[in-house]
């Protein structure tokens, strides 16, 4: 295939294929707060998970895991009464550690976030951290959870809990009264954070698992797409249906990007995920696609509405659109071998990286979290990076994410995590998927750069 002039492109890019987002200066310690029971630790490994995504490395600090290594073996909530000073000795301890910890993320491993996942009821507990942190120059935001409705607890109680290390081969009853007494032993001394005494503290206050807010002293940017995030989540039970357009012409042919139409088994792939769609029998589904005519294409088939998203296009490859990879080793063999060398972060000229997909893909995560049941229909990059947004795939994994067509992942979230089913729809297609080759040298010859290349027409 003729190439345009492209000289100018055969250079150096190291430089911005390695660059690395610095959303703040100073680490930022975010302290939960709140009753066990209360969704702490849920909020936590998904806000760890939200910001690790959009580039911010997090670390979630759960000091009950502390706790059960310093004290192997749970006996009961006696463990947790405020007058249990041997006990206390050990919680204060752990606390301790735990803190230690957030510091060496922060100093040897460049954190720029760590969550604090404790009850931290106490003010005493707090003004600890809170001086902890302004002796090392880390900001501080808390994040309160309250909930007072009896039927939320019982439920969070029965889904986390009862299948905590704390009681294995409990009786479910027996476990389920411990655990209320243990937080009975927390009410005792609980004190929320205060709107006037605390008036300085940067916080979110969560009602009743988000019914209402209350946002106090959002200190900078970071701190803002905290709030943003947490007032966008939510927990009803529901479940996101990915899936890629159907085989296209220019995926045959092995070219990448572009905008071509469906080819004759990317059409009997649209029929197959209509059935298939429809024998889920799934409860007000919504559907999305992007601006291309192959996810058009494939959503036609459903002959349901559906909503364009122009944020689910495919990667922009700039001027290697519609290439094949043979032509880009051809007349780019830098770009090529600059690409494999960082995936993530490398910039096709004049189009966009990964990283750069990520987030332009945020609004659509967000409108995600506050849906129930979607079905998305998309692009190999894409689905890779929302994928990793649901599996919590760090950046150096999410371009090498196996994502077939014909194939439609089913993700419901479940209490810590993400529950992955995977349905072949069996309509044969061209595999995709390139992984990274073993020489990703400059200098490397054609052979060993498209080692890895799928086979095409």
């Amino acid at each position: 295939m003729e190439l345009p002039q492209l000289e100018h492109l055969r250079r150096g890019r190291r430089d911005s294929a390695a660059s690395v987002p610095q959303f703040c200066n100073s680490p930022t310690m975010i302290v939960m707060v709140g009753l066990p029971a209360r969704g702490k630790t849920y909020i936590s490994k998904k806000l760890t998970r939200y910001l690790n995504w959009i580039g911010v490395p997090t670390k979630s600090f759960n000091v009950g895991q502390y706790r059960r290594e310093a004290v192997k073996i749970y006996k009961d909530f006696e463990f947790f009464n405020p007058e249990n000073e041997e006990a206390m000795k050990i919680r204060k301890a752990c606390a301790s550690a735990a803190l230690k910890d957030v510091a060496a993320y922060f100093s040897k491993e460049q954190g720029q976030a760590a969550v604090f996942d404790a009850t931290n009821t106490t003010r005493e507990r707090r003004a600890v951290i809170l001086s902890y942190a302004k002796e090392r120059g880390y900001k501080v935001f808390f994040v309160e959870s309250i909930c007072d409705d009896p039927e939320i607890i019982a439920e969070n109680i029965k889904q986390v809990k009862l299948g905590s290390p704390d009681y294995v081969d409990r009786d479910e009853d027996e476990a389920m009264k411990d655990f209320s007494q243990r937080i009975d032993c927390y009410k005792s001394s609980y004190m929320p954070i205060d709107d006037e005494k605390d008036r300085k503290l940067s916080y979110i206050k969560i009602f009743d698992v988000g019914s209402r807010y209350l946002v106090n002293r959002v200190q900078d940017h970071i701190q803002s797409r905290i709030v943003y995030y947490l007032m966008n989540i939510h927990v009803t039970p529901r479940s996101i249906y990915l899936s890629r357009h159907g085989e296209s012409e220019l995926n045959l042919s092995g070219r990448i990007g572009g905008d071509s139409g469906l080819s004759p088994r990317g059409h009997k792939y649209a029929k197959g995920l209509a059935t298939f769609i429809s024998d889920q029998n799934i409860k007000e589904l919504k559907v999305w696609t992007s601006h291309m005519k192959r996810t058009i294409q494939t959503a036609e088939a459903l002959g349901v509405p559906y909503e364009q998203w122009k944020a689910l296009n495919e990667i922009d490859a700039g001027v290697c659109e519609e290439l094949t990879y043979e032509e880009i080793q051809e007349n780019l063999p830098e770009e090529f071998a600059l690409r494999d060398q960082d995936k993530y972060r490398y910039r096709y000229p004049k189009g966009e990286s990964y990283e750069d997909l990520v987030h332009r893909l945020e609004p659509v995560i967000m409108e995600l979290e506050r849906q129930e049941n979607v079905l998305v229909i998309c692009h190999q990059a894409v689905f890779r990076c929302l994928l990793a947004y649901f599996v919590n795939k760090p950046a150096a994994e999410l371009p090498y994410l196996r994502c077939p067509l014909h194939t439609v992942l089913k993700l419901t979230p479940i209490a810590y995590g993400c529950k992955v089913e995977s349905f072949s729809l069996n309509i044969e297609a061209v595999n995709t998927h390139r992984e990274r080759p073993v020489n990703v040298d400059i200098n490397r010859n054609p052979e060993e750069a498209l080692q890895t290349v799928p086979d095409h027409i």
